[in-house]
């Protein structure tokens, strides 16, 4: 079966840091979407505590990241990247399932 996500190295590495800055419960982040931007739809992500019913757990380099049920049919088979640039540095989402993105990269279409 595809993975669901899958974390490039920098990505983990800064999970790894933000995590290390986190409080003792976090057990990892959630990612999900939701309806919004220019394009129709924006990635989320926030700490997670618990794991919720029906959400998929995906253990990577180390790093758990919890997918929320709503967003597994928009997420299948995308990797996760952090890329850190002179002004500013963010996660990337690399979606096959994306037909349309903005400009902005922070909102897309499937």
């Amino acid at each position: 079966m595809t993975q669901v996500i899958r974390l490039s190295d920098n990505a983990a590495n800064r999970i790894k840091e933000i995590m290390s800055n986190a409080d003792n419960l976090t057990i990892g982040v959630r990612v999900g979407v939701q309806s919004g931007g220019c394009a129709g739809m924006s990635y989320i992500m926030e700490y997670a505590k618990e794991i919720k019913p029906n959400e998929e757990v995906v253990e990577d380099k180390g790093v758990k990241v919890l997918i929320d049920p709503n967003a597994i049919m928009y997420l299948l088979g995308t990797e996760m990247d952090y890329k850190k640039e002179k002004f500013s540095s963010q996660f990337v989402f690399k979606n096959p399932n994306e037909t349309e993105r903005c400009g902005c990269g922070e909102s897309f279409k499937v």
